[in-house]
C-alpha cells in the first residue's frame, strides 16, 4: 500500500473518496466545513435531516457532491471528546478501510483533523492511521489454492496542512515499519504448523539478516543447544520429529557496536499438543499460535531494522515443537536447566515456561539492559484479563511502567500483575529444586513466577499475550501483538538516545 501527505483545500482534493469527521450531536471538523461550504450546506443538511449525527463509530457515505472533487465522502462519526481514545480511533479508521476497499475505490485521503482520537498530536494520530488501515487490509490467503483478487485500492493519502507535513513524513515512515512488523507477525502466526515449524522460524530469521546490512544471525541446532545444557528446552522438543532450535537475530543501531543491547526473547512452540498431558481436542488447532510470542519478537526486530533505530537490539527465540511421542518428556520427569537449576515436569502443557528459562538464562552473556519476554504462557491470563490486554509482570516497575506507558500511546495495551514472592511456595517440589506449575490458583503469576528464577540478575519483564495473540471464530486469526508495544518501547529509548 502506498501511504502519501498531502496538503490543500480539501475540496479540491483529487480522490475516489474523502474520510472527514463528525463530531457529536453533528458538530463538523474544519475539513467537514470546508466540504459542507463547497457542497452549499449538504453536510449540514444530512446532519440536519437526522440521517448522522456524528454517534461514535457510525459512517455515512455520500457520493457525488457538488463543489467537491472527490467522488465520494465517508462521514465518519467520532463522538463527544469524552468518548474518544485510540482503540476507538483504531476501530473506526478499520471500519472506514473494510467499507471502502470493496468499493472499487483506488485513492482514498483521511481528513480526520486530529479530532478522531483523544489526543491531539500529528504523529500519533498519523502513525494510527498508517497502522490501523494496514491492519485492516491485511489478509491471509499464502496456503490457499487461489490468491484473493486484488485490491483497488491503492493509494492512502492524510490529509495534513502544510506546515506539519515534515513531521508527519516522519510519523507516517514509522507507522508502516510498525505496520510490517504487524504483518509480519500475522503470517507467521497464521501459517500452519506443518509449515511454520522451529526450522522455518530459523530460515526466516536468517532472510531478515540478508535483508538488513546491520542484522546478523545465529542458529543453534539441537547438539549446540545440548552443549549449552539447555535442558528444558530439549525436553519439550524431543517428542518431535522436527528439532528444536535457539535463534539469535542481533541488530546493531547503536553509533558505539559495544553499547550494551535491549533484548527481546520469544516464545516459539510452532504447535502445542500438551505433550504427552494431552490437550482436548476442540479447538486444538489453535495451538499453531503458540509461536505468536515468537512472531510478535521478530515482528518488532523487523520494525526497528527498517526504522534503523540508534541502538542495539539482540532477539532471542526458542523454537520447539511440543509432541506426545515415545521420545516425549513424562510428568514427574526431572530436567537440568542451563542456569543449573532443576526443574520437576508436573505437566507436560506448561512447556513455554521451559523453553524461556533457557532461553533468558542465554540471552544474559550479552549483559542487556533489560529484557523482556513475550509469550502466549497461560489459559489463566485470559481468565484475569479477557482477550483486551496484555499481562505484564516485571521484576523491576520502572521497566514495567515503560511498557506500559508504550502499550497506551501505540493503543495495545497492558496491565500489570503482581510478582510477589508469597506466590512462590507454589513452585515447591520434593524433587527439584522447583516445579513448573504451582496449581491453579494465580496460574499467570505463578508462571512469571518460575521465570523470575532465571532472571533475578538482569531487568526483566515478562508479557503474557495468551488472550490477546489471536482471535477465534469467524474473525479467527493472528493479531500482531505485541509489535506495537514493544516498538514503541525501542522507540522510546532512541528518542532518549538522540535528544
Amino acid at each position: 500500500m502506498d501511504f502519501e501527505i498531502v496538503n490543500g483545500s480539501i475540496e479540491s482534493i483529487e480522490a475516489d473518496c474523502i474520510v472527514i469527521a463528525i463530531a457529536a450531536d453533528g458538530e463538523l471538523s474544519d475539513s467537514a466545513k470546508a466540504i459542507d461550504q463547497a457542497s452549499s450546506g449538504a453536510i449540514s443538511d444530512v446532519v440536519a435531516s437526522g440521517d448522522f449525527s456524528g454517534k461514535q463509530g457510525a459512517l455515512l457515505l455520500l457520493r457525488s457532491l457538488p463543489g467537491v472533487n472527490a467522488k465520494r465522502v465517508l462521514l465518519a462519526g467520532v463522538g463527544a471528546q469524552s468518548e474518544r481514545s485510540i482503540i476507538k480511533q483504531q476501530q473506526l479508521i478499520k471500519s472506514a478501510v473494510d467499507t471502502i476497499k470493496t468499493l472499487g475505490v483506488k485513492t482514498l485521503c483521511f481528513a480526520l483533523d486530529r479530532i478522531s482520537g483523544n489526543s491531539d498530536d500529528i504523529y500519533r494520530d498519523t502513525r494510527t492511521l498508517v497502522e490501523a488501515s494496514s491492519a485492516a487490509l491485511y489478509h491471509y490467503d499464502t496456503t490457499k489454492s487461489k490468491p484473493a483478487p486484488e485490491l483497488t485500492l491503492e493509494h492512502i493519502h492524510i490529509h495534513l496542512p502544510e506546515a506539519d507535513t515534515e513531521f508527519g513524513e516522519g510519523a507516517l515512515l514509522d507507522g508502516v515499519a510498525i505496520a510490517n512488523g504487524v504483518s509480519t507477525a500475522r503470517e507467521l502466526g497464521n501459517l500452519p504448523g506443518n509449515i511454520c515449524t522451529p526450522l522455518y522460524l530459523a530460515e526466516h530469521a536468517k532472510n531478515l539478516a540478508d535483508e538488513f546490512d546491520n542484522v546478523s544471525c545465529e542458529v543453534l541446532d539441537e547438539k549446540q543447544i545440548e552443549e549449552l545444557g539447555m535442558g528444558a528446552l530439549l525436553s519439550v522438543g524431543k517428542g518431535s520429529a522436527i528439532p528444536p532450535r535457539l535463534i539469535v537475530l542481533k541488530y546493531q543501531g547503536a553509533e558505539d557496536p559495544n553499547d550494551a543491547p535491549y533484548a527481546l526473547v520469544g516464545k516459539g512452540i510452532t504447535f502445542d499438543t500438551g505433550g504427552i498431558s494431552l490437550k482436548p481436542g476442540p479447538e486444538m488447532d489453535e495451538m499453531k499460535f503458540d509461536m505468536c510470542g515468537a512472531a510478535s519478537v521478530l515482528g518488532a526486530f523487523e520494525s526497528v531494522a527498517e526504522m534503523n533505530l540508534p541502538l542495539n537490539l539482540v532477539t532471542i527465540v526458542a523454537a520447539a515443537e511440543n509432541m506426545p511421542s515415545g521420545e516425549a518428556s513424562k510428568p514427574g520427569d526431572v530436567v537440568t536447566t542451563m542456569s543449573g537449576q532443576t526443574v520437576e515436569i508436573l505437566n507436560t502443557d506448561a512447556e513455554g515456561r521451559l523453553v524461556l528459562c533457557d532461553a533468558l538464562t542465554y540471552v544474559q552473556q550479552f549483559n542487556p539492559q533489560a529484557v523482556i519476554d513475550v509469550a502466549t504462557l497461560t489459559g489463566a491470563c485470559i481468565i484475569a484479563l479477557g482477550h483486551q490486554a496484555t499481562g505484564l509482570l516485571a521484576n523491576d516497575n520502572e521497566l514495567a511502567a515503560k511498557l506500559l506507558d508504550a502499550g497506551e500511546f501505540a493503543g495495545d495495551r497492558g496491565w500489570q500483575l503482581p510478582l510477589w514472592d508469597e506466590y512462590q511456595p507454589q513452585l515447591d517440589s520434593n524433587f527439584a529444586d522447583m516445579a513448573n506449575i504451582g496449581g491453579r490458583p494465580a496460574g499467570t503469576i505463578t508462571a512469571a513466577c518460575f521465570l523470575s528464577r532465571f532472571t533475578k540478575e538482569i531487568s526483566w519483564a515478562h508479557l503474557d499475550i495468551a488472550g490477546v495473540a489471536w482471535n477465534s471464530g469467524k474473525a479467527k486469526g493472528a493479531t500482531g501483538r505485541c509489535v506495537p508495544m514493544l516498538t514503541q518501547y525501542l522507540l522510546d529509548i532512541a528518542e532518549q538516545i538522540e535528544a
